[in-house]
């Protein structure tokens, strides 16, 4: 639904020769967007991490792409071999018909590496998220507290929603770090470092 949109967008980015494009995933996986990030390689565009214009601690960044030396041949030679991908057509690396961002065979381990170096970067850059949102909690149910008095029992009731933030946000974090360990010990057992020394 989203990826005629975002490849065209791609595709102006490239033909104003544009070094950065920033792209989210709107995809229904990260799968998908790190099959989507294979496709922007192939038109000249390549993962570079978190965009540095992405809000922070959004649920939903920008991620960057950095263009490549040889961003107009590697274009063209892809615009030559799938002639019909910006219009419904098969895709570089991908399989033809019905979901349009499956990997075949010969470009899932690329396609795999991708999706590891896109969790590395969104677990590890999202770690504190909610974190600002704990300390707003309190303040906010003042406004209820204010409402209904300083009961004991209309505080502990308020403690107890903040617990439960606490108790979410508590575990979201150990979610984020576990996967943030699951990929960079991926990336490592086959020698990508990543995030890039800059």
């Amino acid at each position: 639904m989203f990826l005629q949109p975002q490849l065209k967008t791609l595709m102006r980015d490239g033909s104003r020769g544009a070094e950065l494009h920033d792209a989210r995933n709107l995809q229904k996986s990260w799968r998908k967007f790190a099959a989507f990030a294979y496709v922007a390689e192939q038109y000249g565009y390549r993962y570079d991490g978190l965009s540095p214009t992405s809000p922070k601690e959004s649920p939903n960044p920008y991620f960057a792409f950095r263009r490549t030396p040889d961003a107009v041949e590697r274009a063209a030679r892809t615009a030559a071999l799938f002639p019909q991908a910006l219009t419904g057509g098969q895709l570089p690396g991908m399989r033809p018909g019905g979901s349009r961002l499956r990997p075949l065979p010969e470009a899932q381990r690329a396609v795999d590496l991708l999706h590891a170096r896109i969790q590395v970067d969104y677990a590890g850059s999202h770690r504190r998220r909610g974190l600002l949102q704990l300390l707003v909690i309190p303040l906010a149910l003042l406004i209820p507290l204010s409402q209904t008095g300083f009961t004991l029992a209309s505080v502990l009731v308020c403690a107890g929603i903040w617990v439960f933030f606490i108790v979410l946000w508590a575990v979201g974090l150990f979610l984020a770090r576990r996967r943030f360990t699951k990929y960079a010990r991926l990336l490592q057992a086959a020698a990508v470092q990543w995030p890039p020394r800059r």
